[in-house]
């Protein structure tokens, strides 16, 4: 009897659309490995329709009970969780998120296991599944959308307003196509007005994504040191671009120490903050970059306030890691793509959504890659397909030190039967304490 994968209709916002294997990738599994198959809850939102995958005889069911493998993309609400199941989807658990910490104590207490796509990565710890290059490309023509908007409420027509935003473009070349055309006529608008300077945050997968679509642009590129003689220049014909990577974001809490990239890995505590000598000349920042709680910020509420004493250049943070009051302190929430960007008040600590308002714009969607969403699944299913046939095979019903699962996808393995495994037994720390208190892994 095969093995049931079933996929689950995506629920976190109207606006979610993925999937993790496209029709096609489905049927191309099924057709190698007749051992397994695969149920897809059917979804009026998802972008690939139903006639997709009934064309390629692939089932669909309004449940999932009995596919003891439930593959997801974003967080699944608790209604929808099943007793003693094996899930993949990015839980956003790994930090303790707070939001998402009884989500997780659900699984627990319903015996299932969790496995995070953010997880599989290879010994090197590179991500191997991923939807970064899409959120970076959606996130950045969103931030320039949001350049253009803000520019017109303070009565300076720019050809950025011209610019639409992710989602209402059909794919991605079709945005490259728009700013290719913007770009014909930048230069002449650029001569009228101070240097516009854009800073990427980082030099991973969301960077290249973002810098991929920025590059389409007549720029050129700078170096942190550059910044100030540039932005003190009374125009130019082209943009700037700046990458930022961690020894521009930091230095070691005493000035006679050097800025080693493993010790600030390693012992962030070491390190401060340096980023905010760069923000003056900025007019959009890009955060591209991975967070935690251990590293410092790279701007902090107290930053924009100093920045907005005066008339500062900086009017876009586009937050494209997106996490809450995290890097980019002043994101005080995450947006959804109908309604995309808020201004932070730094003087009331508050935020009112658009663009008009004194304190900059950040765009600060949590599912980027959506807006893109037909080609954005189909490179992540490409990415996750070869790890499909290790998962239908595994034995579940195993203990975790028994499953018989590749590194790249047992270091992914959150909790199993219920209990957190041994490199994540530290999220006990975040969860309720009480009678239900989830058991531990002796070895």
């Amino acid at each position: 009897m095969a093995v049931k994968i079933g996929i689950l209709k995506e629920t976190k916002n109207q606006w979610e659309s993925r999937i993790p294997l496209t029709p096609e990738q489905i049927a191309q599994l099924q057709s190698e490995n007749p051992e397994f198959q695969f149920v897809v809850m059917p979804s009026e939102q998802r972008v690939f329709r139903e006639n997709e995958f009934a064309d390629l005889n692939i089932e669909m069911a309004d449940e999932l009970e009995e596919s003891p493998i439930i593959l997801g993309v974003k967080e699944i609400p608790i209604p929808y969780l099943r007793p003693r199941k094996t899930y993949l989807f990015f839980s956003h658990t790994i930090k303790g998120q707070a939001y998402n910490m009884p989500m997780l104590q659900r699984l627990l207490d319903d015996e299932a296991t969790l496995i995070d796509y953010e997880l599989i990565k290879d010994d090197t710890g590179r991500r191997l599944v991923f939807f970064g290059r899409h959120a970076g490309m959606a996130g950045m023509i969103d931030s320039l959308w949001a350049l253009g908007q803000r520019w017109q409420t303070e009565g300076l027509e720019s050809p950025f307003a011209r610019l639409k935003p992710a989602k209402d473009y059909g794919h991605s070349q079709e945005i490259k196509s728009a700013l290719k055309l913007m770009g014909k006529g930048l230069p002449e608008f650029l001569k009228t007005i101070p240097p516009v300077i854009v800073g990427f945050a980082g030099y991973g997968n969301v960077s290249k994504g973002a810098q991929e679509i920025f590059d389409i642009l007549p720029h050129e590129e700078i170096e942190p040191d550059d910044l100030p003689g540039v932005a003190a220049r009374k125009s130019a014909n082209r943009l700037y671009k700046v990458v930022f990577n961690e020894e521009h974001l930091v230095r070691p809490r005493h000035y006679d120490g050097k800025f080693e990239l493993q010790e600030y890995y390693q012992f962030p505590e070491r390190y401060v903050s340096i980023f905010d000598q760069y923000m003056p000349h900025l007019t959009v920042l890009v955060n591209c970059i991975y967070w935690d709680t251990i590293y410092p910020r790279l701007v902090t509420k107290h930053d924009v306030w100093k920045l907005y004493r005066d008339n500062p250049k900086l009017k876009v943070i586009g937050d494209i890691s997106c996490d809450i009051e995290g890097a980019i302190e002043c994101n005080m929430g995450a947006t959804d793509s109908g309604d995309p960007v808020y201004v932070y008040l730094p003087e009331e600590d508050r935020r009112i959504m658009g663009v008009k308002g004194r304190g900059p714009v950040i765009m600060a969607v949590d599912n980027l890659p959506t807006e893109l969403p037909r080609e954005s699944s189909e490179a992540f299913g490409k990415a996750l397909m070869p790890f499909i046939p290790n998962l239908a095979s595994c034995d579940f019903d195993k203990p975790f030190e028994e499953l018989d699962l590749p590194p790249e996808l047992k270091r992914a393995v959150i909790a199993h039967q219920g209990r957190l495994t041994p490199d994540f037994e530290y999220l006990a720390n975040y969860l309720e304490t009480d009678k239900h208190m989830i058991g531990f892994f002796n070895g």
